[in-house]
């Protein structure tokens, strides 16, 4: 897989990107240095729970309201720390096909810091296929999907930060703009299959 970056990386602060995979945290862990806030199964992911673990994950129970109020607290220290945090607010991976809802509950601790937050987009081209087969979503098994994508040439992975970063005193305006941006940002990044 090759990485395409475009946009500065931002050296601090809040980063909300849409979700397609699995692949999204590798792919955004080559192309800055942060922290990522994902769901608490990934801990049971062979590898990849490992990985996260050891690259200092901040881990959410999303059924659990004591464990968003604990991963605001780890999120706000992290953002301290200035090392970039980087959410996926759209609560779960998708086909690629929209930019769901941006739930609002993760962006309070870059609010109460008056913290900048950056949108992003990813998005994966494929040689002779669709972004969608490079995307992990709704019930669909683990492991064959990592075999079939492991056994893909020719992929790039797409990533694109929106110019702007910006301080916002409301986390539910800041989930609509947000979204709204890498909506946008989408929507210029998504191509017919590559040759």
């Amino acid at each position: 897989m090759r990485l395409e970056s475009r946009g500065m990386r931002p050296a601090q602060g809040l980063v909300c990107s849409n979700h397609l995979s699995y692949l999204d945290i590798l792919v955004y862990a080559a192309a800055m240095p942060c922290v990522f806030v994902s769901k608490r199964e990934v801990l049971r992911w062979p590898v990849f729970g490992w990985l996260a673990r050891c690259g200092g994950t901040i881990f959410l129970d999303r059924q659990s309201r004591a464990s968003a109020e604990q991963v605001t607290r780890q999120m706000a220290a992290a953002l301290e720390t200035g090392v970039p945090v980087l959410l996926f607010p759209e609560g779960t991976s998708t086909d690629g096909s929209a930019v769901l809802r941006f739930h609002p509950t993760l962006l309070e601790a870059a609010v109460q810091l008056h913290t900048e937050m950056t949108a992003a987009a990813i998005s994966y081209r494929v040689r002779g296929g669709e972004e969608r087969a490079m995307c992990w979503y709704g019930d669909a098994p683990f492991t064959p999907h990592l075999l079939q994508t492991l056994g893909r040439t020719g992929v790039v992975a797409e990533v694109e930060f929106f110019p702007e970063r910006d301080a916002h005193a409301d986390r539910k305006s800041a989930a609509l703009e947000l979204h709204d941006k890498v909506e946008a940002m989408r929507k210029r990044m998504v191509r017919a299959p590559a040759e």
